[in-house]
């Protein structure tokens, strides 16, 4: 099971949201750079990064944090999103190195945008989808939508986008545990895999999580809890890796 470091940017520093509030944010660095080598020697294939002001905005605020990161570490595997609303800011990312972009908001306000994206782009596009209580959320979780997460992600799927992220908003960097029964009800509506996000806390979200494998969950996104240390984010890696 692949363990992904979030590192999401705010205002070009490093920062951590409670339930995607912007206003209820932990600085962790100054440096995103630097952070990010920590998670890439401690041990990380893949980091997970988040445009929060791009998010709200609409457009890209902190690219230029993103394409930092690739020229500093040019063998990590890096997925990016917020703000992604269209082709050009696609092709920008990808022609800086990134490897998969995530596309949130947007694949929710215009679903016909992520056919065109993945027919376009093949292999480089992951959907996020960000849910509470089934239903999925928009514009940095500011508004809840009235759409089904599951019927989005098979439409989706049927896109040929590359995999879905899946984030339980509710417990997003609350240290909650992560939603196994939501997580799981998805990835088996669906082929493609599943990344888990939102809740993590410890060693044993982990070995939840990795019990999912075989459900068609194939990673997970770890951010508080590997920042204010109630996850070693070695050990987990050790535990993934059993999965």
């Amino acid at each position: 099971m692949l363990l992904i470091p979030a590192i999401d940017l705010k205002d070009g520093r490093c920062v951590r949201l409670r339930q995607g509030r912007m206003e209820d944010d932990t600085v962790f660095s100054d440096d995103p750079v630097a952070m990010a080598g920590r998670w890439i020697d401690a041990g990380a294939q893949r980091l997970h990064l988040v445009d929060l002001d791009g998010a709200f905005a609409g457009k890209p605020r902190n690219g230029e944090v993103i394409y930092a990161i690739r020229k500093a570490y040019p063998d990590i595997c890096l997925q990016a999103g917020g703000g992604i609303r269209d082709q050009d800011t696609i092709q920008a990312y990808l022609n800086a190195g990134v490897d998969y972009v995530i596309i949130g908001t947007k694949a929710v306000s215009a679903p016909h945008f992520v056919r065109e994206v993945a027919a376009e782009f093949p292999n480089h596009i992951i959907v996020g989808l960000d849910a509470k209580d089934g239903k999925v959320a928009i514009d940095g979780w500011s508004k809840l939508s009235h759409h089904d997460v599951v019927d989005l992600a098979q439409k989706f799927e049927d896109d040929g986008v590359e995999a879905i992220i899946y984030t339980d908003i509710s417990r997003d960097g609350m240290l909650q545990g992560v939603n196994i029964e939501a997580t799981a009800r998805l990835a088996r509506a669906i082929h493609i895999p599943v990344i888990a996000s939102g809740g993590i806390s410890d060693i044993a979200d982990i070995h939840a999580v990795g019990t999912l494998i075989e459900d068609g969950v194939t990673g997970a996104i770890t951010g508080r809890a590997i920042y204010e240390g109630t996850l070693d984010f070695a050990e987990a890696l050790k535990v993934a890796a059993r999965y």
